[in-house]
């Protein structure tokens, strides 16, 4: 079964957050690491992996990412920090 994720870049601790999904975690992140895509994740460095979750269906993927994108800030930062209060770059621990 494939699995789609919804997952959230940042800067640095308390940084510029960028919110995206896809269905090859590790792929995506490469890219992004490697600023293999041009636009916001690039031009803002937003290279570190401080959450992502999984979703059974795009659908379901796409709708938690919308919906995170909606969010306030200070929600954002609280949903991070509950699962990576150190904002670690989880890219390491699932590489």
């Amino acid at each position: 079964m494939k699995k789609f994720y919804v997952y959230i870049l940042a800067s640095r601790r308390n940084g510029t957050l960028y919110i995206g999904v896809t269905s090859n975690l590790l792929k995506r992140i490469d890219e992004h690491k490697s600023d293999f895509v041009g636009g916001f994740s690039k031009k803002y460095h937003t290279h570190l992996l401080v959450y992502y979750e999984g979703h059974k269906t795009v659908e379901e993927a796409i709708l938690r990412e919308r919906r995170l994108k909606k969010w306030e800030r200070k929600w954002k930062l609280r949903l991070i920090e509950t699962d990576n209060p150190e904002w670690d770059d989880l890219y390491e621990k699932i590489i």
